[in-house]
């Protein structure tokens, strides 16, 4: 039986995203009893236990279908975000409204482009639908948007921009945005990924929600990261209410489940937690900057909470070294830096702990 024949064109040649790998996995892999993860930028501090409450509450509601248009979550975020419910698309993380943008917009034979390093599930699920993709390099890891400009064809249909990246953990500021919106074709959508808002606390950042009635714009954020519900996957899209229509008739029915509702619904109420989660990335961050720095090692500044960091050419062999030492990090030659490593921003002793064994390993490589 010949199964190739069968498959979508488009389907045939996508490489499976690979994931950091649970803690679960490399327990029972490796026999070990305690692992870190540093790997998947997951908020080290657990979830917003404000959070956790409403699904102990929502729990015997189980047996019953989600509300398939999340009144109440939108309801609340269109009160802080001081738009119309209208303006809103929930989503099954904010990778689902990547896919759903490319559903209901992106015909046979128009183009995506998309930088390099970047979220690869912009390109991953581009080339699922057919996109002619185009990957225009970063300079210095941050977008060139003035390339990426001249990268625009009347066949492109969609443009992705990670603000702030992942995994570079870089951002491009409001006078860059909003030149590079004033500068493009009323026909082409701009997909503002921040699903690292809430990690940046400079001045410049672009604040495009009053640009979302204007020209073509989705803005997509998530509640995976700074409120720690990644395991439930749930994110936003804001947009005008055109484009939230065509988004909301490309999802499935009940693409958000009850529990994730529920969870972000009250983790909106908890500024507790989203300040002390904040609070320890911070500190974490500033320093592991200091120790790599110390170090001698080259690294990406990050406004985030992971940091990409060149190790050279034994950057594979230090992710082995790490995973069998306990802490997973991310090798980054998914995303063509196979000399440089990604690692989270965990807590202190997590992050202690992977300084020592960095530096134990470079001591060791050298002699």
């Amino acid at each position: 039986m010949d199964i190739e024949r069968l498959v979508k064109n488009s389907v045939k040649d996508v490489e499976n995203y690979k994931p950091g790998k649970p803690i679960s996995e490399v327990k029972r892999e490796l026999g070990l009893s305690d692992v870190y993860k540093m790997a998947s930028n997951e908020n080290p501090l657990g979830s917003s236990p404000k959070a956790l409450k409403a699904l102990k509450r929502e729990l015997k509601c189980l047996n019953r279908y989600p509300d398939s248009g999340c009144f109440y979550l939108k309801d609340k975020l269109s009160k802080i975000l001081e738009v119309r419910p209208e303006n809103l698309t929930i989503g099954n993380g904010s990778d689902e409204l990547i896919a759903l943008t490319l559903r209901a917009f992106l015909n046979h034979s128009e183009e995506v482009i998309v930088a390099k390093p970047t979220f690869l599930m912009y390109e991953l699920y581009s080339r699922i639908e057919g996109a002619r993709v185009k990957v225009v390099p970063m300079k210095n890891f941050k977008y060139d948007l003035d390339a990426i400009r001249q990268a625009v064809t009347e066949k492109t249909k969609i443009i992705f921009i990670a603000n702030p990246d992942n995994p570079c953990g870089t951002y491009v500021n409001r006078v860059e945005v909003e030149r590079f919106l004033s500068c493009l074709p009323d026909n082409v959508i701009v997909f503002h990924d921040e699903a690292y808002y809430e990690f940046m606390d400079v001045e410049d950042y672009p604040q495009l929600i009053s640009s979302i009635n204007r020209r073509p714009l989705i803005i997509s954020r998530t509640f995976s990261k700074v409120y720690g519900l990644a395991g439930l996957r749930i994110g936003y899209g804001i947009a005008s209410p055109k484009i939230t229509e065509y988004l909301n008739k490309a999802r499935d029915p009940f693409n958000v489940n009850s529990l994730a509702q529920a969870a972000a619904l009250a983790a909106l109420d908890d500024g507790g937690f989203v300040k002390k989660s904040l609070e320890l990335n911070k500190r974490g961050r500033e320093y592991l900057f200091a120790e790599l720095q110390r170090l001698g090692l080259e690294f990406v500044k990050s406004w985030t909470n992971c940091i990409v960091v060149k190790i050279g050419r034994n950057a594979a062999d230090l992710v082995n070294y790490f995973l069998k030492n306990g802490i997973i990090i991310r090798n980054m030659s998914a995303w063509g830096l196979g000399e440089y490593i990604r690692v989270t921003v965990g807590l202190e002793k997590e992050n202690r702990k992977f300084i020592r064994l960095l530096g134990n390993y470079l001591l060791n490589s050298e002699q």
